[in-house]
Parts: structure tokens; C-alpha cells; sequence
């Protein structure tokens, strides 16, 4: 039983139980008020946060994994530039690595597409539009953004997609009702990097490596000079720990594609 099940189900009893409590005793109303903002509170973590998955099932790490493996993935591309540099160094490092991409980039970068798949990495769907209003979507608009994507990439490289991971982690009833009715397998993440932020190259490095293990699932992007310079940095130091990058399917030995 997932999370978010557990804390419905827990919310369900104490309601029920202080209903009962205030046909007896007139319980206070501001205890209401109390029980109310928990589980809103609970909700609104468990909509940012994928790894409390609280709407549906994700995958973010492999704990106890045995082989000396970790999976570098790459969101929000294909990018012009930045992608094809990504490769490069992931050729260098003889390292494979998943990519979520957008449908509108895919659109923009279909060769970007088939160099990806070409160096024999993963692909999967980031949405089409990557909108900032994503986690507002309705059912459908959700589900048409998915299937939109997964069409661009089927038409492009012949595959049928099975990978999803949703615009910025951000999980609900709506995505979880398209990726059942998709039949995708959502990919979340254990190490997330910040890449985007303003942070430094450093500090984003440090952010990675400081408790990296075995099983792990590392959040970058291939849009910046910045991710860029962190990714060759992490190669290098995965080889020092005798780490090896390899695809999220081949991590968690699973399908990527129908």
C-alpha cells in the first residue's frame, strides 16, 4: 500500500473518530480546523515531492543494489547545443544515460533525437509543452500532452514509449490518470542536483556526490554550460569509485519501450 493510501485511509479514521467525539462530547471546532490542514498538508507534499509516491507509483532508486551501478538521467531536452555536447562526453566516459524529453523540443531537435538513440541510450516523455501550470492540467489535457509526445517519438525513431517522468516531479490525480491509462512506468529520482538553480558548479557537484551509492537515480539537465561542466565532473569521479552510469530500464531491469 503506497503513502498516500495510508495517510487517506489514516485522515478517513480520525475523521470519522472525531465525528463521533463531537456527537458525544462537542468536541472544539477548531480541532476540525487542525485535521483539515494536516491533510492538506500531506496532500500538497505529496503532489511536490514524487518520491512520497502519494498519487502513483514512481521509480527514484534501487536501495541495496548489488552492482556498481547508478543511472544518470537528463531532463527538459533534446537541446540544440547542449545535448550533442552531453553525448560527447558520455561517449568519452563510455557511459549511458536516460533522456525525458519534451515534445516540443522534440519538434525543434529530431536529429538531437536520433543521435540520442543512435549512442544507444533511453529516451522517455517530459510532457509536450513543459507549461509552468502543468500540475493544473485536466485529465484529458494531461493525457492528450503524453500522447502527443509519445507519437512525436514514435513517428521519429519507430518506438513506442513506456517511460514518463511529469514536469517538475509534480504528481496528482490527472497525471496518475493518464499513466494508467497509458500504461507508462514513472521514473523519479533519489539524487536531485539543482542544476537549474543558481547554484554553483560546485556545490551542485558536492550536492551529488556526497552520499552517492550503488542504486542511485541523478536528476541533471542538458540545457547549460553548467550541467555540462557537473556532468564531466561526475563522470570522472564515478570512475574513481569504480561507478558505472547505465539506463534507468537496465537499473531497474524494466521495459522502455512497448
Amino acid at each position: 500500500m503506497r503513502i498516500g493510501q495510508l495517510v487517506n485511509i489514516g485522515f478517513s479514521c480520525i475523521v470519522i473518530t472525531a465525528a463521533l467525539i463531537h456527537i458525544f462530547n462537542q468536541i472544539n471546532w477548531w480541532v476540525y480546523v487542525v485535521l483539515f490542514s494536516i491533510w492538506l498538508v500531506c496532500v500538497l507534499l505529496g503532489s511536490w515531492f514524487i518520491r512520497l509516491n502519494y498519487f502513483f507509483k514512481s521509480l527514484h532508486s534501487k536501495p541495496n543494489h548489488t552492482e556498481q551501478q547508478v543511472a544518470i538521467t537528463f531532463d527538459d531536452g533534446p537541446h540544440s547545443k547542449f545535448t550533442q555536447d552531453v553525448l560527447k562526453l558520455l561517449k568519452t566516459h563510455s557511459a549511458k544515460a536516460t533522456f525525458f524529453l519534451i515534445g516540443k523540443h522534440i519538434e525543434e531537435n529530431p536529429n538531437v533525437v536520433a543521435s540520442i538513440i543512435k549512442e544507444g541510450h533511453t529516451i522517455g516523455n517530459h510532457t509536450y509543452s513543459h507549461s509552468t501550470t502543468f500540475g493544473f492540467f485536466s485529465k484529458t489535457r494531461v493525457k492528450k500532452e503524453l500522447e502527443k509526445t509519445n507519437a512525436l517519438l514514435r513517428e521519429q525513431t519507430g518506438k513506442n514509449i513506456q517511460l514518463f517522468r511529469p514536469a517538475f516531479g509534480v504528481t496528482n490525480p490527472n497525471i496518475a490518470h493518464a499513466v494508467k491509462a497509458l500504461n507508462l512506468t514513472a521514473i523519479g529520482w533519489n539524487q536531485r542536483s539543482l542544476d537549474t538553480t543558481s547554484l554553483s558548479e560546485d556545490a551542485i557537484f558536492k550536492r551529488i556526490t556526497k552520499n552517492l551509492k550503488p542504486g542511485d537515480v541523478i536528476l541533471l539537465h542538458d540545457t547549460s554550460e553548467k550541467s555540462l561542466a557537473v556532468l564531466e565532473r561526475l563522470l570522472l569521479f564515478l570512475k574513481t569509485k569504480d561507478l558505472k552510469s547505465v539506463t534507468v530500464n537496465q537499473l531497474f531491469q524494466i521495459k522502455a519501450y512497448a
